[in-house]
């Protein structure tokens, strides 16, 4: 893995779920790790502050997930961003998802009783954790429901268990490309750890701008790198933030 030597070189930007913790049953059920705060103020102080989270959860979220630390971030998965630790959380885009999306969502999930609906604001999330079986299935359904001309200006991407419909335009990639171009990240080479294809974009920014990707849980075609679970990742933060994990 990139040796600590190395991290006065590197910016790193991090998905949340699966990548620093675990999955759990619902997003709200998850367990944070006791190490995952140090982990990640010992990382920004080693990279002097060329770290950010990208994650589809909002920036609300993943600051009750990290407190006391208020992260720059990317939530939404690019929908909005905040740029410095603690500062003002902007929205990207002026789009919004068609205002009959919510109604139309609810009759096609009437088949499928098992899944949950997870309100995002910008975004919708359909989990399916408490029955995987039906992934192909309500997959398809949700496919066909966006592809077939009903609504206009939605994309709908896959997760780890679960399908998220928000408008396009914007993705992790975008995002990780803004953060390069401010002070603290420019010139430096970006990783970019996630543990899902779905954030294909942001491994192709990264390695676009001179860094590489880590997949977390397997290994990813065209990503440099792998580590087996979130654990590992916290693990490798420790060794790369060196004297300054022992600070923290």
């Amino acid at each position: 893995m990139q040796s600590v030597e190395n991290a006065d070189g590197i910016a790193l930007f991090l998905d949340m779920d699966g990548t620093l913790i675990d999955f759990a049953a619902t997003p709200e059920a998850v367990t944070v790790p006791p190490d995952l705060v140090l982990a990640l103020d010992g990382a920004t102080r080693r990279t002097r502050g060329a770290l950010a989270l990208l994650s589809g959860r909002s920036i609300a979220e993943l600051d009750r997930l990290t407190a006391p630390l208020a992260l720059p971030a990317s939530g939404l998965h690019g929908g909005e961003i905040r740029e410095s630790p603690g500062g003002e959380i902007r929205i990207t885009t002026h789009a919004d998802l068609p205002g009959r999306l919510r109604a139309d969502l609810a009759t096609l999930l009437a088949d499928f009783p098992a899944a949950s609906v997870e309100e995002k604001g910008m975004s919708v999330a359909v989990h399916y954790r408490r029955a995987p079986v039906l992934g192909t299935e309500l997959g398809n359904t949700l496919r066909r429901y966006v592809t077939g001309g009903e609504v206009t200006g939605v994309q709908l991407m896959a997760g780890e268990l679960v399908y998220e419909l928000k408008p396009a335009g914007f993705d992790k990639g975008r995002s990780l490309r803004h953060f390069m171009q401010l002070d603290r990240f420019r010139g430096r080479s970006p990783i970019f750890v996630s543990d899902h294809p779905v954030d294909q974009a942001g491994f192709d920014a990264a390695a676009a701008l001179g860094g590489f990707g880590i997949s977390v849980g397997r290994h990813l075609p065209g990503v440099a790198q792998s580590l087996p679970n979130p654990a590992a990742v916290r693990a490798w933060m420790r060794r790369l933030a060196g004297d300054e994990w022992r600070a923290a």
